[in-house]
């Protein structure tokens, strides 16, 4: 009692004198302070909106863009698609590192890098859709501004995505926050779909009739005695339809980074990071990389995400060509983006009640039989869409997962180095490299099959080998993947009694800090 009456004493007398130290400041409270409001969360989601939106729409639609609208050479559509995935990978390393040297100001670490690549990034989103009016660069157009608008976006996404771990330091809130953000996302992907798909799905695509006993001399003879007339006006609708989506879906990317940058307050926790000095970036990246559960992570989800990316990326060529859907693509495209919105408050409620390495499982596998079915059955529309909305149901988890157990990676990291500090965007960044990589490189070689196979530029339709081609592309290999990357997932070690156990490990060290740092505190306010 007299400890306490002593105590009382010293607050109200730093209270006097204007130095109100921690521990006077209504401990009880701290708890409700770390808990987010739902408008809180719902800013932060809005976030993700961008990269998913730009990112849908150039997965789906640059590679249909870049042969049958801007009519290059399969050859250099794949250097283009190779390139540009390349490239945005390794900006993802880049901007962890830059991100790491930068200094905490008013706005934050990470927010600033939002706020100032938003505007340069739609500027260059835009001029990735646009056809310029010259006869020779057209390669070297779509290069460097496909280039400069990944490098631009990951000096959003890479903050953003590291921002989870600095909007609270409870791990259900952070879970929480990650599924409205999942939530979002993939309706950023619905939108991405829906805007680029139906304004684009107006303008019809002009194509040359190639039937299968077409010679290629006999074709380019088809191409020349075309009515090239409206050959010319109905191209030049097209390609105005694709730079008005492109416009449509800039807006939306400003809209979204003015309400994340106003509604989210980035936390500098004290018990995390003590000064301004700069984390040492390689000595972090080493840690990082000898991290086991990070590496076994990774590894799993690298061949689970590339089949997605394989499908996604050739999916509309099967829709046209393959299936002979050219009208329906972008709404079967879209009900694969409705069918995984929907579906994501399922798998929050299910990786909560069963565990997340069973929602990998679960989620991810379901994909496989429709995967088979899609190829293996004749082309029937409705079929179709059963299909669409099965592996919508199988995106969702793909999306929601990784995102979900990165953050317990972390956590274990941080039991396991207690005493080092700001490596959050090196475990995001590294993540995100590995998986553009090698997506680049499985888009690059995808459209240069096509190319082998004997892809027409403009065809109405394609030869069989082709065909044979974006049925590998978007069933076989992908389901090999898939299974694959479950295969490697056996091997992850955090299940749900290690996440408890890390995360009851975390409450009892930030307790003994918080314990220490008012016990300072306390010392302090005695003295003064």
């Amino acid at each position: 009692m007299a400890g306490g009456g002593g105590a009382e004493r010293v607050c109200v007398g730093a209270a006097a004198a204007g130095l109100l130290p921690p521990s006077c400041r209504q401990p009880r409270r701290r708890e409700s302070r770390e808990r987010l409001s739902v408008c809180s969360k719902l800013c932060y989601a809005v976030g993700g909106a961008p990269y998913q939106t730009t990112g849908c729409a150039l997965g789906f639609f640059l590679q249909i863009y870049l042969l049958d609208v801007a009519q290059l050479d399969p050859f250099y559509a794949s250097i283009i698609l190779f390139v540009g995935r390349a490239w945005d990978a390794i900006t993802d390393p880049m901007v962890g590192f830059f991100i790491s040297k930068t200094p905490w100001t008013r706005f934050g670490r990470l927010m600033p890098w939002i706020i100032f690549s938003t505007p340069f990034a739609v500027i260059s989103y835009f001029l990735t859709w646009f056809v310029p009016d010259i006869s020779r660069g057209q390669v070297m157009w779509y290069l460097i501004f496909y280039c400069i608008f990944q490098t631009l976006v990951t000096c959003f996404h890479v903050p953003y995505s590291a921002l989870t771990m600095f909007i609270s330091r409870e791990q259900s809130e952070r879970d929480s926050a990650t599924a409205y953000r999942m939530t979002v996302e993939v309706l950023g992907t619905v939108l991405g779909t829906a805007i680029q798909g139906q304004i684009v799905g107006k303008a019809v695509t002009p194509c040359i009739e190639n039937p299968p006993f077409l010679s290629e001399t006999n074709f380019s003879a088809a191409i020349r005695n075309v009515n090239m007339t409206h050959y010319s006006g109905s191209l030049a609708d097209t390609r105005n339809a694709y730079m008005v989506a492109a416009g449509v879906i800039g807006g939306l990317y400003i809209l979204c980074a003015v309400i994340l940058s106003v509604g989210v307050r980035e936390k500098r926790e004290s018990s995390e990071l003590q000064s301004d000095e700069p984390v040492s970036f390689f000595r972090g990246l080493k840690l990082v990389m000898n991290h086991s559960a990070y590496i076994k992570l990774i590894t799993g989800f690298l061949f689970t995400s590339l089949a997605f990316m394989l499908l996604e990326g050739n999916f509309a060529l099967f829709c046209t060509y393959t299936l002979g859907f050219r009208n329906e693509f972008q709404n079967i495209l879209l009900a694969i983006m409705l069918s995984a919105t929907l579906t994501i408050p399922f798998w929050q409620w299910f990786l909560t009640r069963f565990g997340k390495k069973t929602a990998v499982y679960v989620g991810i596998s379901s994909a496989v039989p429709f995967l088979i079915m899609v190829v293996v059955l004749d082309s029937n529309l409705v079929v179709t869409y059963i299909v669409a909305v099965a592996a919508g149901i199988s995106v969702a988890a793909a999306f929601l997962l990784p995102w979900s157990m990165l953050p317990d990676v972390i956590d274990d990291f941080k039991l396991q180095h207690p005493e080092s500090r700001g490596h959050e965007a090196i475990f995001f960044s590294f993540y995100v490299f590995f998986t553009k990589f090698t997506s680049g490189v499985s888009l690059g070689i995808s459209t240069l099959s096509l190319d082998f196979a004997g892809y027409q530029t403009r065809g109405c339709s394609q030869p069989s080998e082709v065909n044979v081609t974006l049925k590998l592309l978007v069933s076989a290999v992908p389901v090999g993947l898939i299974l694959l990357g479950l295969l490697l997932f056996k091997l992850y070690p955090i299940d749900e009694e290690k996440r408890r156990e890390n995360k009851k490990a975390l409450q009892d060290l930030r307790e003994e800090s918080n314990s220490s740092s008012e016990s300072d505190s306390t010392e302090l306010a005695n003295i003064v």
